[in-house]
């Protein structure tokens, strides 16, 4: 059993899956009424493919936007894959959601940001002291929400 329960690892959990959920949604319906997506990722997590020179212009994090022309949504369990076009140049690339820092779709005012995860994989056996924990981030609904 656990010495603590990992709320942090808990709610990325939980945000990919709802990530996930959108997604998913979207590759078979399209995007609804005037929604689009922000989603900002880390271009050095393992698994990120994309085009060379993309990884060339963005070497540590890029901002994508599903809006009006994508193709191909793919969405797996731990990733996403999406044709998008860079000045009428169509790029496929795979984002796997661990790579995610931040996700927005602002027609609705609605956005998570995501934390670096330590898995259970990276941590030390049971002797060594836990590693200090980042100070929680609360999402507060209300805020997304128009009045």
């Amino acid at each position: 059993m656990a010495k603590s329960i990992d709320y942090g690892n808990l709610m990325h959990k939980a945000m990919c899956g709802l990530i996930q959920t959108v997604l998913k949604d979207v590759a078979a319906f399209g995007l609804p009424g005037a929604h689009h997506f922000f989603i900002t990722f880390d271009t050095t997590t393992d698994g990120v493919e994309m085009a060379d020179w993309l990884r060339t212009r963005y070497p540590g994090e890029m901002t994508i936007v599903v809006q009006n022309w994508f193709e191909n949504l793919v969405v797996s369990k731990d990733s996403f894959a999406i044709t998008l076009n860079f000045g009428n140049n169509p790029e496929r690339m795979t984002i796997p959601y661990d790579a995610l820092r931040t996700f927005v779709d602002p027609s609705v005012e609605f956005g998570l940001r995501f934390d670096a995860q330590v898995s259970d994989d990276d941590e030390g056996p049971d002797d060594e002291p836990p590693a200090p924990q980042h100070d929680a981030q609360i999402v507060r609904l209300d805020k997304f929400r128009k009045s």
